[in-house]
């Protein structure tokens, strides 16, 4: 697994004339945020394994901070399900089962399928180059870096996506769909993976088939590339549990 190099935690001197006492209280909280932000991009972004335990020291030290902001982003994580407990009081990445996949492929497609529906009406042409040059960007960088790019893939793809839902000017369904993201990294992760070993469409096809019908303001077919965007990450996961025995997997 990895994760930033946690550069960015350090807390910084105070600059000249300025006291301790003002920007103490300040420094702690942005110390709390950027922890929490680092390690909550990490697992959108599928950076670590579906089944992998994360353990406060390690990922203190990773991070180069103290072990409370770290145990604090852990339990906020575990509220809101991308992570869960163990008896040992560490905690891991869900593992990937059968009916955690078909809920979160569900729900994706239902409330992603909205906030499409909703920003279709407010779609400027600025808005459509913003898409078409993420779609570039990451075609560009599978050419370049061949394979083992996830991370810039997967930042891609997020930055696509969250355009586009930005534009639905709806805070209440993006803040579900960022937790659905949050819960959906270690599949993506692993079906990037699989992709990669069984080759297939372009990942961006199903984008480029997405902008085309937004641009045409076709809502049905907005919503078709949509789905089946959403649900190829999905499908190539459920067909290697069917290839397996009992229906759950750790990868990694």
């Amino acid at each position: 697994m990895a994760i930033g190099t946690g550069d960015d935690l350090r807390n910084e001197p105070a600059a000249a004339g300025v006291e301790a006492r003002a920007i103490s209280p300040v420094g702690r909280e942005t110390l709390q945020d950027r922890v929490y932000a680092q390690l909550r991009n990490s697992l959108i972004n599928g950076m670590f394994d579906a089944g992998d335990v994360l353990r406060i020291v390690d990922l203190a030290e990773r991070l180069q901070t103290s072990t409370m902001p770290v145990r604090e982003a852990l339990g906020r994580f575990v509220s809101e399900k991308a992570l869960e407990s163990l008896p040992n009081r560490s905690v891991r990445v869900p593992l990937i089962t059968r009916t955690r996949l078909d809920d979160l492929a569900r729900a994706r497609i239902l409330i992603e399928g909205r906030m499409v529906s909703l920003a279709l009406p407010h779609l400027t042409r600025e808005d459509i180059a913003i898409l078409k040059q993420a779609n570039v960007d990451c075609d560009a960088a599978f050419e370049t870096h061949g394979k083992d790019i996830g991370h810039v893939t997967s930042a891609l793809n997020q930055r696509f996506h969250f355009h586009l839902y930005s534009v639905a000017r709806s805070p209440v369904l993006l803040s579900i769909v960022e937790s659905l993201w949050l819960q959906s990294g270690a599949i993506i992760r692993q079906a990037a993976q699989i992709h990669d070993e069984q080759g297939g469409l372009a990942a961006t096809d199903h984008h480029w088939a997405l902008i085309a019908a937004l641009e045409a303001r076709d809502e049905d077919a907005a919503l078709r590339s949509l789905t089946n965007d959403i649900s190829r990450s999905f499908d190539l996961i459920r067909g290697r549990l069917d290839a397996q025995e009992g229906g759950e997997v750790r990868y990694g």
